[in-house]
């Protein structure tokens, strides 16, 4: 496929020695980048339409301006800017460009980040996903549970209750990462208790930022919404909530993205550049992606798909149930994994999903016979 056909060039500029846009091929008037040994690629997308109050689409531009000035200090990755998907004659038309696109990096095996554009380009980027027939989980970073009305058309207030419902569904787990109870309706939040999909609040996060880490590593898809960060550190955005993560925080959790062996592709949607007033919200994600590519340069390669020898294995016998839980620690990272058992018929299926990114509390809860929250939601999905 040739994608340079969904593609408008940005601005060329000359960057500095070691910095990251001193090491990215950028889609410029020079021509398209290749995708040989690439290893990360950005995209932006030029759509608001998901939005109907607010215009996202300078975005994408001004991140860059922020992103490739910054300095890189680990070893060389290969990257490539893309440039631009504009908008199409219909949203549904962006939908598939940006499917296109994800669809063809990830059969490369080339780590994708979006520059949107509103979130619900969230759904487009699951609808790549749909294309390989790769039964995913989503990971949402926002302040709030975008389930809306499946009644109207995508937005960015209803994008999850699309992939909820999309038939074929590849949709496994869903997880949601720092959302304020306040806004999210109580019907929402039993729908989420009812599927079996974890939910953690803000200040669960807060109290133990490491705690997002194996959440985020059990992502295939992470969707960042820039209302999740608070607007004293962020007013690039359209709804100016005073609570949220501080930007130590978020940056904490974009590591983590990039240092996860599963997730694949990374969306950071919503900053609204009418509003930020001195440049600071652009510079913050800016940082944001910089730990994203710190994170990915990281990457342990720990993830136990294959052979387990080296992991420490640990077998826990639960009293008073048929349960024996069975964790693994890697040698590389000390990260662990819970193991949960599912019928043999549903091999192909669920195969990427009964290894469960977990951490050392999940592992000690166990070890006084507490079946972890996160055990139970996994193993009723399998079953």
């Amino acid at each position: 496929m040739d994608l340079d056909i969904y593609f408008q060039p940005v601005a060329s500029k000359e960057y500095k020695k070691d910095t990251l846009g001193y090491f990215t091929d950028i889609h410029n008037e020079h021509g398209f980048p290749s995708l040989e040994g690439v290893k990360i690629a950005f995209i932006g997308v030029l759509e608001s339409r998901g939005d109907a109050n607010n215009n996202y689409n300078a975005g994408p531009d001004i991140i860059r301006k922020s992103f490739y000035d910054l300095y890189h200090h680990q070893a060389t990755v290969k990257m490539a800017d893309l440039g631009n998907i504009q908008q199409g004659a219909t949203l549904k038309d962006t939908y598939h460009a940006v499917a296109d696109v994800v669809q063809e990096l990830n059969k490369k095996g080339i780590f994708t980040i979006i520059l949107g554009g509103s979130q619900d380009l969230t759904y487009a980027n699951y609808l790549a996903y749909e294309k390989l027939e790769q039964t995913i989980n989503l990971a949402v970073i926002d302040d709030t549970i975008d389930m809306g009305d499946d009644a109207e058309e995508c937005s960015n207030r209803n994008y999850l209750s699309k992939i909820i419902l999309h038939q074929p569904n590849y949709l496994f787990n869903y997880s949601s990462i720092g959302y304020q109870t306040y806004f999210v309706a109580p019907d929402t939040r039993r729908l989420m208790e009812d599927l079996f999909f974890d939910t953690h609040r803000l200040g669960e996060i807060q109290a133990n930022i490491t705690h997002s880490e194996s959440i985020i590593r059990n992502a295939d898809i992470l969707s960042v919404d820039v209302s999740a960060i608070r607007r004293s550190e962020c007013s690039g955005k359209s709804h100016p909530g005073p609570n949220g993560f501080y930007g130590e925080e978020i940056c904490q959790m974009m590591r983590y993205a990039g240092m996860s062996d599963k997730l694949s592709s990374i969306g950071i949607y919503e900053y609204l550049p009418s509003n930020d007033f001195n440049g600071g919200s652009a510079m913050l994600i800016a940082q944001m992606l910089w730990c994203v590519v710190d994170g990915y340069c990281s990457r342990r390669k720990d993830y136990p798909f294959g052979t387990k020898e080296n992991y420490m294995k640990y077998r826990i016998h639960v009293e008073n149930t048929e349960h024996e839980l069975v964790f693994f620690k890697s040698d590389k990272s000390d990260r662990w994994w819970m193991d949960v058992p599912y019928p043999p018929d549903q091999v192909l299926k669920f195969e990427r999903h009964h290894l469960v990114p977990c951490n050392y509390q999940d592992y000690k809860d166990a070890a006084e016979g507490h079946i972890p929250d996160l055990w139970w939601k996994t193993y009723q999905k399998l079953n």
